[in-house]
């Protein structure tokens, strides 16, 4: 007797054949792309041919297509190719579109063309879960983090990377015709065949050398001397590890401490974070629907006017200070040693004295107020606070704003761990399911709908978690 397990004859015929919806448990996430892509106003949103008119070869709805995006990137299927292969095989894919299986162009048209009512959509659901009362703390985290372009580093020029690599040609120049003199002197000194061979790069590394010369051209055309040839907006970019870089996109989030969900996001091609956080937190506040609001962030964010513009939107930014001062770390006093007075307009320094206001001047855009003391070059302790003859103290027109700020973070020394914890792991999340090229397609517009389909997976696939498939059904259809 067998101990295994009979498998279905494939040539036994069927009284009645089985449903799709046999196939597809009440658990199963795909009920939630369903329920949640029929519960939508694509027409308002802005999709392409939701109201199509009559005439002509029928289109598929964007709802089916929305919903083949939406089920791929849940699953880590970025690609057209492989979402056209998926609608032919994939049960849950095929019970999602009622059988439609269409092409790769046709899928990867629709993201091209509806990039904005996609990143409409994201939104539509962070409503959602907004209405479902999942944000009871208007605490939001929020990073950066750089992924990776379709452009690659060698189809990226700098100033910098021009220079380096015009003096490799140079060098190698010189080489070759170093050998094609040596074989003018002595031909028996040059093996057959070498010298073809040298003309022939020679003749490559001069077609290179011009075309260098037309990319320096176009760079001092350029307002940031950058110049991307496969994707002309993405930029090469610092990252965390030393000497390394990558040419891609930064992705902003901004992440509900509570739950993890992304409930703000936009991408950038600039390599720093340092104007992007008033921008980021309105866009939160939008989202969570509240009067006011907390934001973390790291160094990286910190700006005085970024941090002034979210006092004003009646935000609370708490974004510590980086140590760029050499002071502290060779035995000096800083400027958190001196103690302002606020009547009196003037700072008490570690000796005593008194440090007051000289005169008023603009840097940078910024109004910023000058003081000193004039004890300094007599004082005992100058050693300790300056290697000049008077220690200047700089303080900008709302330093009240950042003192504050920095009272706060002290009151609350746990703020850079939250917010470690929150951000960084969504962010690790994501690059593993978009994977070692998270980018496929060019251009900023372009990739602001890919990052856009991503977080959409990702919020979706934590509202599921949380509230189980059963529970988001009913919610959506509430």
């Amino acid at each position: 007797m067998k101990r295994f397990v009979d498998g279905v004859d494939r040539s036994q015929g069927l009284l009645l054949p089985d449903r799709l919806e046999d196939y597809v448990h009440e658990d199963n996430p795909v009920r939630v792309v369903d329920a949640f892509v029929e519960a939508l106003d694509l027409s308002q949103l802005g999709f392409e041919a939701a109201n199509r008119a009559a005439g002509g070869r029928p289109a598929y709805h964007p709802a089916a297509l929305l919903k083949i995006y939406i089920y791929g990137y849940l699953n880590r299927i970025q690609s057209s190719r492989r979402l056209e292969r998926e609608a032919q095989r994939n049960l849950e894919l095929i019970w999602l579109t009622g059988r439609l299986a269409p092409d790769f162009k046709t899928i990867a048209d629709f993201r091209k063309d509806n990039g904005g009512a996609i990143t409409a959509v994201c939104s539509r659901f962070v409503a959602l879960c907004r209405s479902m009362k999942v944000f009871s703390d208007a605490i939001v985290a929020i990073d950066g983090s750089k992924l990776k372009a379709v452009n690659t580093r060698e189809r990226n020029f700098t100033v910098g990377k021009v220079k380096g690599r015009r003096k490799q040609l140079e060098e190698s120049i010189a080489r070759y015709l170093a050998e094609l003199d040596r074989a003018d002197r002595d031909p028996a000194l040059m093996p057959e065949g070498r010298v073809p061979h040298l003309r022939d790069k020679l003749a490559k590394l001069h077609a290179q050398m011009e075309k260098l010369d037309s990319i320096e051209k176009q760079l001092e055309s350029t307002p940031d001397r950058q110049i991307s040839l496969t994707d002309p907006d993405a930029r090469s970019m610092a990252t965390s590890g030393r000497g390394t870089g990558v040419v891609g996109y930064n992705v902003q989030a901004a992440v509900d401490v509570e739950h993890h969900l992304i409930v703000a996001h936009d991408v950038t091609n600039e390599g720093h974070d340092r104007a992007q956080l008033a921008a980021m937190a309105v866009k939160a506040k939008a989202a969570f629907g509240t009067k006011g609001m907390t934001a973390l962030a790291d160094r990286g964010y910190f700006s005085a006017t970024e941090i002034l513009a979210c006092e004003e939107a009646d935000i609370i930014p708490l974004v510590p200070k980086p140590l760029t001062s050499n002071s502290k770390a060779k035995g000096r006093f800083d400027k958190r040693d001196f103690i302002y007075d606020e009547a009196a307009d003037e700072y008490a320094c570690p000796a005593g004295e008194r440090a007051i206001h000289r005169f008023t001047t603009e840097e940078n855009g910024l109004t910023l107020h000058k003081y000193w003391s004039s004890a300094c070059p007599r004082c005992p302790m100058r050693t300790k606070c300056t290697t000049a003859s008077y220690r200047r103290i700089t303080r900008w027109e709302h330093e009240h704003v950042l003192e504050r700020m920095q009272m706060l973070l002290d009151a609350r020394p746990q703020v850079a761990v939250v917010r470690k914890q929150t951000v960084e792991h969504v962010f690790g999340t994501l690059k593993s399911w978009l994977g070692t090229t998270p980018l496929l397609m060019k251009t900023l517009p372009k990739v602001r709908t890919e990052v856009s389909l991503a977080v959409l997976a990702y919020n979706m696939k934590r509202m599921i978690k949380i509230m189980g498939t059963e529970g988001m059904v009913r919610a959506i259809a509430a």
